[in-house]
Order: structure tokens, then sequence, then C-alpha cells
């Protein structure tokens, strides 16, 4: 059964908030309207749209150089987009946090989202990243956090993938 868009952007910004994360990095996605909105409002924070997700792990080097934690919202599909840039988390040993939901999965109408759908969470974890997958909106906000106690503290790459059962159906023309 699908879940409702429910609150769970709510918590994940909550979890931003108690991080101290001022940068958001995205890519305009309707499974991340609501949380790029809250971002949006916040004057704490500064939200940067992209021309694609690979833009995002630079900006966020380059805000962890200069004292402020960030965070990468895309779809699954924008994996496939940062493989060479994700070799950078490694080599520079600097936290990224990452918030991908996913296509390819449960209700999927279009094919062409299928092949990096189901290699998203492989190609993430070929390249070094933490991967913590969530498909239940009551345990969102709870695997963010873990995420970013991970990646903040540790300075490495986590990545949280949210399962196409938490979006709603999607469909060409909507």
């Amino acid at each position: 059964m699908l879940a409702k868009m429910s609150n769970w952007p709510d918590g994940i910004f909550r979890v931003l908030l108690t991080h101290d994360v001022c940068q958001i990095a995205y890519v305009p996605d309707a499974g991340h309207t609501r949380l790029i909105e809250l971002c949006r409002d916040e004057p704490a924070m500064i939200a940067v749209p992209l021309t694609t997700e690979e833009e995002g792990v630079s900006l966020l080097a380059g805000a962890w150089l200069g004292g402020q934690r960030g965070v990468l919202l895309m779809q699954s599909s924008g994996v496939g987009n940062c493989i060479n840039m994700l070799g950078l988390t490694q080599s520079c040993r600097f936290p990224l946090l990452i918030i991908a939901t996913m296509r390819g999965q449960w209700q999927e109408f279009n094919p062409w989202q299928e092949p990096m759908g189901a290699a998203a969470a492989d190609v993430l974890s070929a390249m070094g990243v933490g991967i913590h997958e969530v498909d239940r909106p009551e345990h969102v906000e709870g695997t963010v956090q873990n995420a970013a106690v991970a990646a903040f503290a540790g300075e490495k790459a986590e990545a949280v993938l949210l399962h196409q059962k938490l979006m709603p159906v999607k469909t060409f023309g909507k």
C-alpha cells in the first residue's frame, strides 16, 4: 500500500536542523518538494538548485572546507551522474549526506528509471558510500538521523535511499 506523503519530509528537516545543516544542494524532484520548500523557507539554510547532481558533491566539499554542513537531495537516477565525483569524498575525507528518492521500484511507470533504480545502492556502495534504505514513513526520521551521525562524525559519505513507496505514484503528464 502506498504511504501518504505524511510528515516524513518534516522529520528529515528536523534532523537537518539538529545537525546544523545549512547548505542544501538539490536537483528539483517531486519527491523532495516539501523538504526543499522547508529548507528554502528556513533563514539559516541556503538552498542551491543544481543543473546536475555531481555539482552538489563539489558544492558540499566547499561548504565543509568553509565550516558548513550540507546535504545533497536527488533522485536515484542522479546517482549515475555522481560516480566519478564520489571518489572525492574518500580522497579528501569530508562528510557527504545524500538523501535520494528512489525510482524504478514499486509502481514505476517509466522503464527508463528502472536500471539506475535497481543499481543505485550497489553503485553508491562500490564508491564507498554507506547505504541506509527506508520504506516506511515512521522510519525515515530515525534513518536520516543515523546517516547524519555517521556522515558528520565519521567524515564520510552516507546515503539514505527513500523507497518509491513513500512517494506519490507518478505518471506521464503529472
